[in-house]
């Protein structure tokens, strides 16, 4: 009888971590879901710490260069995005570049409507290969068909 009771307790306390897990990842996906719901529509928000936690800043524009002294994001805000959050109510995507200047050339990547946001970019390259995770310097707002890289793929 003892064994029965011991197996059924074990079985019981299996069951129960396989349907309350609690993970770094879905950790991350709601604290960004928290920032997601309490930001402003129509902006665009960058976050120097993965998990949307440290706002760099956030602007319903674009930033021709993070790094200056004018515009939304200034200073000390140019690489050093870890997370990146959209809000648009527009349907336009956000397109980030690891370069600065209206030129916007050098390579980047976009974050449509639909994803929301990123809560980490790490593993994440522009289309010139350098890494998106701090490394952000510039952004607009775009068409889907101008951007040559999706932060989903």
């Amino acid at each position: 009888m003892r064994k029965i009771l011991a197996t059924v307790a074990t079985l019981g306390l299996a069951g129960l971590g396989v349907l309350v897990p609690t993970t770094s990842v879905q950790a991350a996906s709601e604290n960004c879901n928290m920032e997601w719901h309490g930001s402003m529509s129509g902006h665009f928000y960058a976050y120097d710490g993965a998990n949307c936690v440290y706002i760099l800043g956030h602007t319903a524009s674009w930033d021709s260069d993070w790094g200056n002294s004018s515009g939304p994001f200034q200073g000390g805000d140019t690489n050093d995005a870890r997370a990146i959050l959209h809000k648009g109510t527009s349907g336009l995507a956000v397109q980030v570049f690891n370069g600065t200047g209206q030129d916007w050339a050098g390579g980047h990547t976009c974050i449509k409507k639909s994803e929301k946001y990123m809560s980490d970019l790490d593993g994440f390259t522009f289309t010139s290969g350098a890494s998106v995770s701090n490394g952000i310097s510039s952004h607009r707002w775009v068409d889907e068909d101008r951007c040559g890289r999706f932060l989903d793929s």
